[in-house]
């Protein structure tokens, strides 16, 4: 029987202890969360099936009690048995180097996965948290971009397997809400870092930070100016746990299921974030320029003022600098 067992009870003035499942729980953003979760009290079940994570994210939960691990596809439906109240569902490859090597499995995670676990979630009458991404809005037309902005998607490009599944679930999710009455929390999320990233999942700061240690050049496609919103993970994470356990209808009256855009609203050019990197590493590498790859946006920042709004004061604490000089620690230890 796959169940995670809960003595409940008061934490403060804000949540009691819960069973909660979280699935891609040995990834990046997922081990973080599990950490989080475990932390404050929660039993956790994590679901992996371990495509493009690890399990050396979450070896030191291993002889706790109040953590248990399923090793799973969420493109299946879960054991019937599972019983938890309330669902994380961070279930898919998230870099463009790992989505797009197997552009079906990426599109049945986010698509299959959103089903299972939102029929999971209406069965128990769990609350129910959606990771969807700021790839929602493509290339955008719309700077910064709002959660009103509908995007502009290629619907058939190489990176829609990602964009167009995320889209696809998040429709899901929404449909769910109408007709079922699920309690759906709906996040956007825009480029995170940090420890526990890996070292070839093709993302800017990992490929920077392991190129300049390793004395590499440091690689940039195009020019260099397309930008991004750099958040760290830590401040990621503390937005999740905010937005879940906000209740459905705020003060205000107005309904917060999302989709929420969660990130840090800091603009950097690669250029800009290279010459940080360089400063981090202290190396003496230098700059490759490369063409750059198909319908690559070209900017990239939240408005997150909803989140602000909505989240108890939440705001990115972490300064990139502060950021990428705990990241590369971590790549250190590790290359």
């Amino acid at each position: 029987m796959v169940t995670v067992n809960a003595s409940y009870g008061s934490i403060g003035d804000v949540t009691r202890m819960k069973k909660i499942l979280v699935t891609g729980g040995a990834g990046f953003l997922g081990s973080h969360l599990v950490d989080k979760l475990i932390d404050r009290g929660d039993e956790v079940l994590c679901v992996d099936s371990l495509y493009t994570s690890s399990m050396e994210n979450i070896v030191h939960h291993k002889k706790n009690p109040k953590f248990k691990f399923l090793l799973h596809d969420i493109t299946l439906p879960l054991p019937l048995d599972v019983e938890v109240d309330q669902i994380f569902n961070l279930a898919c490859p998230a870099s463009p180097e790992h989505y797009q090597y197997d552009a079906i499995h990426t599109t049945k995670t986010s698509v299959l996965g959103a089903l299972n676990t939102l029929d999971l979630a209406k069965r128990l009458n769990a609350r129910i948290f959606q990771a969807s991404t700021s790839e929602v809005y493509g290339d955008p037309l719309v700077h910064p971009q709002l959660e009103s902005y509908w995007g502009n998607v290629n619907p058939i490009g190489i990176r829609s397997c990602y964009d167009e599944g995320k889209r696809c679930a998040e429709s899901l999710f929404f449909d769910f809400k109408r007709q079922h009455g699920v309690d759906i929390r709906v996040a956007r999320i825009f480029n995170t870092y940090g420890p526990r990233m890996q070292i070839n999942d093709g993302r800017v700061v990992s490929n920077f930070i392991t190129q300049a240690i390793q004395g590499k050049n440091l690689t940039l496609y195009g020019d260099g100016s397309q930008t991004r919103s750099f958040c760290y993970v830590d401040d990621l994470i503390e937005a999740f746990l905010r937005f879940m356990e906000q209740p459905p209808i705020p003060a205000d009256g107005s309904e917060l299921t999302g989709p929420l855009n969660l990130g840090n609203s800091s603009e950097y050019t690669m250029l800009e974030l290279a010459d940080a990197v360089l400063k981090v590493v202290k190396t003496d590498s230098e700059l490759v320029f490369l063409p750059l790859p198909s319908d690559d946006p070209t900017k990239r920042k939240p408005d997150i003022r909803l989140a602000k709004k909505y989240l108890g004061g939440w705001s990115p604490k972490i300064k990139l600098e502060q950021g990428l000089e705990k990241t590369a620690e971590y790549f250190r230890t590790i290359l």
